[in-house]
Formats: structure tokens, sequence, C-alpha cells
């Protein structure tokens, strides 16, 4: 498989509603489902939850 094909970009938009995303990559082999992270949200000052968009 090609580094693009098992290792894709994808952007963690936040579900706060704030716009502010973030930008990573991540092992379709160990996660084939949207990621969910919790991470900080400079908008809000505060951690919420960020959901995968492609």
């Amino acid at each position: 498989m090609a580094r693009n094909d098992l290792r894709p970009i994808i952007k963690l938009r936040s579900t706060a509603g704030t716009g502010y995303t973030y930008v990573t990559r991540k092992n379709r082999r160990n996660d084939p489902d949207r990621l969910v992270l919790r991470k900080y949200d400079p908008v809000l000052g505060r951690h919420t939850e960020f959901r995968e968009e492609r």
C-alpha cells in the first residue's frame, strides 16, 4: 500500500460549533471507523470532543 492509503490526512472538527480544527494522520488498519478524540478547543477555553471529518 502507498503511504497515503494507509495513513490518510484527516481533519478533527470541534463538536462545540466553534469551527476550530486539528489536522492529523490516522492508521486505517487500527482505526477504520471515524475517530473521536477529546482535545483542547482554544476558542472555548476548555476540552471538548473533536470528530473526524474527511
